[in-house]
């Protein structure tokens, strides 16, 4: 006995080909002879786009190179230990500066960096949304400031300030500790390494800070929430989940902090004291830097050797600066191959 199915039930034939207009999708054909032509000219543009950046990095070390021969060719590697400045005498060495780069970025950085994790660390897990955006976006501005306008501010505000509530009271404290009264010896006049340091902290707490909270809101919000779960408090869930997921991108971003320092001329001219000379290593001493020498004395040096050391600073710095960004990278890549091992 045969049962009919209802229309409804009625079988289908598998086999059958589906057709939907809307959903059908259209069979790709070859690429024309235009496309790839397009795709083969677009890698060219992007390979000259390279290989122009790379000549133009290359020409740069070379001019260096040439224009500061005469100086490399007198003095070698000891214009990186003498400590004398003389155009007068034409003796040239470039010790102090070389020493008011490094000390000024340092502590430029023993400064930001914390300071830089702290504004990080409010933004993503203790400020209220109706303060978050306008905060960060204050923060972000201090970087549109031009240095001149850091610089005078430097000399004509903080630097009073500095001397009278920060350099006399350390005076005072420390000035008879053995050794250590020694990094606060000299007048206390608002000028000098430690000033410059403090003025480029401040600099480079903007781009440390973006950076540090980029990255810190990459961070997936499941892992924190089951830190949050276990009674983890916040500053646990920021040492022991966000920075060893993030470490690669906060080392990047206190790196482009120090290569910002390095480089900077205007701010540090006005408030590092322009002294050639390394009498002490006290941090209210004035110095001066491989920027503000180059910033002081380039226009007025006369074609020989003086603006061959002048050059030859620039050469330093130039490498100083290479230096750094291959340690970070070497570091980062370390960072990256033992988290692939630990995975």
């Amino acid at each position: 006995m045969s049962t009919r199915l209802p229309a409804h039930e009625a079988s289908f034939d598998l086999s059958a080909p589906v057709q939907n207009e809307r959903t059908s999708i259209p069979p790709v054909g070859r690429p024309g002879r235009g496309s790839a032509f397009a795709d083969r000219l677009f890698g060219w543009t992007a390979a000259a786009a390279a290989f122009f950046t790379l000549s133009v990095l290359v020409a740069i070390l070379l001019s260096l190179v040439v224009g500061a021969w005469p100086a490399i060719e007198k003095y070698g590697l000891g214009f990186l230990t003498s400590s004398v400045w003389d155009p007068v005498a034409e003796e040239f060495g470039g010790l102090v500066m070389i020493y008011g780069t490094l000390a000024t970025s340092a502590i430029a950085l023993i400064i930001a960096v914390p300071v830089s994790f702290g504004i990080a660390l409010f933004l993503t897990e203790l400020s209220p949304k109706w303060l978050k955006r306008p905060l960060g976006t204050a923060i972000e501005l201090l970087a549109a400031v031009p240095s001149i306008v850091y610089g005078m501010w430097g000399l004509l505000v903080f630097g009073p300030l500095l001397a009278q509530y920060v350099q006399q009271p350390l005076q005072a404290a420390f000035g008879d500790v053995p050794y250590l009264g020694a990094l606060f010896s000299g007048p206390p006049v608002g000028i000098g390494v430690l000033a410059a340091g403090i003025i480029l902290a401040i600099m480079i707490i903007p781009f440390i800070a973006a950076v540090m909270r980029d990255v810190f809101e990459v961070t997936p919000h499941m892992l924190k929430e089951s830190a949050y779960a276990l009674g983890s408090t916040t500053w646990e869930v920021m040492f022991k989940v966000v920075l060893p997921y993030t470490k690669s991108g906060v080392i990047g971003g206190i790196m482009l902090g120090l290569g910002r320092a390095l480089g900077e001329t205007m701010a540090v001219t006005f408030i590092i004291g322009n002294f050639n000379q390394l009498d002490s290593l006290s941090l209210f001493a004035p110095a001066n830097s491989i920027t503000s020498a180059l910033a002081n004395e380039f226009a007025e040096a006369t074609a020989g050797l003086h603006q061959a050391a002048l050059i030859y600073l620039g050469l330093v710095l130039f490498f100083i600066t290479f230096v750094v960004l291959a340690l970070s990278k070497l570091l980062l890549s370390r960072l990256r191959r033992n988290e692939g091992r630990k995975t």
